[in-house]
């Protein structure tokens, strides 16, 4: 994979829009305070994705239906 960083969705619907162009989208939730409480670095993108190096497994869960 070519990406420097992770890119973040801010609500559900974001992410089911951009998943959706890639096939069947798998949706995690990112704890994204306790990551930014815990040191990690964030940035905001011109066009509103949030940007982060990387996310450690402890930091998502996946959604449910």
């Amino acid at each position: 994979m070519s990406r420097l960083y992770v890119h973040l969705s801010k609500d559900v619907e974001t992410a089911l829009k951009v998943g959706k162009r890639h096939g069947e989208p798998v949706i995690l939730k990112v704890y994204s305070r306790d990551m930014y409480n815990s040191g990690h670095k964030f940035y905001l993108s011109e066009n509103g994705v949030w940007l982060t190096k990387k996310v450690d497994a402890k930091y998502f869960a996946v959604m449910k239906d």
